[in-house]
């Protein structure tokens, strides 16, 4: 598994607050792992946490992250999938 960069390292810690991720660390998620998995290796959230996710998102980042976005299940594909997308739509 490779190491969090510091930009993943950050949305970790972001999905940590926004969803009370209690015993969960952010080093711990790992970056490749499905957010949206039922597998031990995911974190196994769920539509609500994808709505909290999303408004977090917009109110810290200020990219929006839309319901109806065709590109969905990649955004949220994985720690790293979400950062990077965030990271690169972030308003300079």
């Amino acid at each position: 598994m490779s190491p969090l960069s510091d930009a993943e390292r950050e949305m970790a810690q972001f999905l940590v607050t926004v969803l009370n991720l209690e015993s969960v660390a952010p080093d711990d998620i790992p970056p490749e792992a499905p957010l949206f998995s039922h597998e031990a290796a995911g974190l196994g959230l769920d539509s609500i946490d994808a709505l909290e996710i999303a408004l977090g998102v917009q109110q810290k980042y200020g990219v929006e992250l839309r319901a109806d976005d065709e590109n969905n299940k990649q955004i949220f594909g994985s720690l790293r999938a979400l950062s990077a997308y965030v990271q690169s739509r972030r308003p300079a």
